[in-house]
């Protein structure tokens, strides 16, 4: 990666990725942003909407609207487009529609010279990570999917608010699927350095009866937020520029990102959310986990439950 200025592409100006770019403005994430659309009136609407606003930013940056011809020299390229799901649509017929934009967005960006890195926010976010990396040829470590990144932040905030303890002194991990076969490995969090099931185990204050409603809470909270508003994208922008961040910033940080397994976990060929050391090249690798027998089976199933969607999509 280029050690000159930051660059980065967002491809889809809906909530989503201009939740991002707000949140990348505010925190200084990149020196040059560049919105794509199919829609260009409304990028070049963006572009000017954050730029009125460069005054009270923490710094300079460079926005504008652009083309896919503009991702030649990007570090980054941010995917946020697709389209939404129609009454009574299937699954599969909503990610193959998804896949003929990703057909249009990809393979364009790969053509003109991009040789930085994909990080894919569209949903369901770990089988378009997949679709990004076949489409696009790239090795496994420069294409990132936001994975349960989202998830995760949401389960120590609420682990944090349970223990009375700083969320920053939570370390667990929501993993697999980013939906509904999503867990957590509770054999694995801790509170700073003492497992939560043994803090569970000495107070009686505590049950893990409640820890398994946060669990719930972890997963459901997205159609919540739906329900109440329509949509998700402050949380997930802000996401995005987490992992940004830890990519330009060369940080080695863990994040619970979608990420393509080959062999970790004994598993294949599949793209899962899963703890992964981020770096200025990408993927560094993948924390392998030392789950107990139920969260093995936990985490198989949700391999099973992405792949049983590969051999129908049409890539």
């Amino acid at each position: 990666m280029k050690k000159e200025a930051k660059k980065v592409a967002i491809v889809g100006t809906g909530m989503v990725g201009m939740s991002y770019a707000y949140a990348m403005l505010n925190q200084n994430g990149c020196d040059e942003m560049v919105l794509i659309d199919i829609n260009k009136e409304r990028t070049i609407g963006e572009a000017m909407d954050l730029n009125h606003g460069l005054a009270f930013a923490p710094s300079a940056m460079k926005i504008y609207a652009g083309e896919y011809s503009d991702c030649s020299d990007a570090d980054i390229v941010v995917i946020c487009a697709g389209v939404a799901q129609k009454p009574g649509e299937s699954r599969l017929d909503l990610l193959n529609r998804n896949v003929a934009v990703f057909k249009t967005i990809v393979e364009p960006i790969v053509a003109v010279g991009f040789h930085g890195i994909f990080l894919v926010a569209t949903n369901p976010v770990d089988i378009m990570t997949y679709v990004t990396r076949k489409l696009s040829g790239f090795p496994a470590k420069r294409v990132i999917g936001s994975g349960t990144t989202l998830d995760t932040a949401r389960l120590r905030f609420l682990i944090g608010d349970y223990f009375d303890v700083n969320p920053r002194n939570v370390h667990a991990y929501v993993i697999g699927e980013h939906g509904d076969s999503e867990f957590v490995p509770w054999s694995q969090a801790l509170i700073s350095t003492k497992p939560v099931v043994d803090v569970v185990k000495q107070n009686r204050n505590f049950s893990m009866n409640e820890l398994l409603k946060i669990q719930e809470e972890v997963r459901t909270s997205a159609q919540v937020i739906i329900e109440a508003k329509k949509a998700t994208y402050y949380g997930i922008g802000m996401a995005l520029t987490r992992i940004t961040k830890a990519i330009f910033q060369d940080e080695n940080s863990i994040l619970t990102v979608s990420s393509m397994l080959v062999g970790e976990f004994g598993e294949q060929d599949v793209t899962i959310g899963v703890p992964a050391i981020v770096n200025r090249d990408g993927i560094k690798d993948i924390l392998e986990l030392n789950l107990n027998e139920d969260e093995i089976a936990k985490f198989k199933n949700s391999c099973e439950t992405l792949r049983e969607f590969y051999g129908q999509l049409n890539l």
